[in-house]
């Protein structure tokens, strides 16, 4: 982690909830609106690791959620977008981790529900949220040691395994929808993608963090990083983890290579092109 000369310590997440019901009718869900702070106070006032971070070291998210259906018995449909974001080392600018998007969350929440920290027993919203918390804990981790978010993810496979155990819907690796919270976190634990995630640190802390002191070896440190990620992605089962990362990824890894030099230009396009074919708009500038 970045260190900053501040004596202050403060928790892990600085994170920002976007609430938006206007898909539900009447007025008997407007209480929804207060789960915003409910959550804002839930995900960054709770310590959820044993590391010291600063005030400047908090990481940066936002979450939008967006109902999709509520019932009489106060059970509601949402979907969720997570974004996560961290420093530039030596700049003002932030880079984008990731980018994460759930659109099967089921849970209760009755108007004046206490939300509560339990890890031995499962709630689906509480549930959802801690599985999230440790997923963009496990991603940022992984950006400044290689690995580092390790204990993270698996913090996140428990919730997982935890709620199994109960008929909470979206929890399970189901056939017609690959795409799922049992998917996310078993690939990322999964040595298998081992590999991916090292890049990942190469890519942020060797490539983006030395960008502005070291233009040139940065960008070799992030064409490094994109071809042991194509290595590691022809290798793959799964797409899953690699369609996070260039979702998240594409127009700034474009905005790396558009001041280089030719050769490395083309010799980036070439890798993306046979890596990350879903974004080849983004990567068209470089072959000139």
């Amino acid at each position: 982690m970045f260190v900053f000369e501040t004596a202050v310590s403060a928790q892990e997440f600085n994170c920002n909830v976007d609430i938006n019901i206007e898909q539900l009718e009447g007025s008997s869900f407007d209480y929804l609106q207060n789960l915003k702070p409910t959550l804002e106070n839930y995900i960054n006032e709770y310590n959820w690791t044993n590391e010291e971070f600063q005030q400047e070291e908090r990481i940066d998210c936002q979450i939008q959620i967006v109902f999709t259906n509520g019932t009489s018995d106060f059970t509601f449909s949402a979907e969720t977008v997570f974004q996560v974001q961290r420093p530039i080392y030596n700049t003002v600018a932030k880079t984008t981790t990731v980018l994460l998007s759930d659109n099967s969350w089921q849970f209760h929440y009755p108007e004046g529900k206490s939300l509560i920290h339990d890890e031995l027993q499962f709630d689906a919203l509480t549930g959802f949220i801690d599985f999230y918390s440790y997923i963009m804990l496990g991603y940022d981790f992984d950006t400044f040691s290689e690995l580092g978010g390790s204990d993270y993810f698996l913090k996140a496979q428990n919730i997982v395994s935890l709620a199994q155990t109960t008929s909470a819907s979206g929890w399970t690796r189901t056939a017609n929808n690959r795409r799922n919270r049992n998917t996310l976190v078993t690939d990322l634990v999964s040595s298998n993608y081992r590999s991916l995630r090292t890049a990942y640190y190469r890519y942020h802390r060797l490539g983006l963090d030395q960008f502005i002191s070291k233009p040139d070896e940065a960008r070799e440190q992030v064409l490094e990083s994109l071809k042991e990620i194509q290595t590691a992605k022809r290798r793959s089962t799964s797409n899953y983890l690699f369609d996070i990362f260039f979702d998240t990824k594409s127009r700034e890894i474009a905005a790396i290579f558009n001041g280089a030099e030719s050769n490395i230009r083309l010799e980036a396009y070439n890798v993306l092109r046979q890596t990350d074919q879903g974004h080849l708009s983004e990567y068209e500038s470089l072959q000139n």
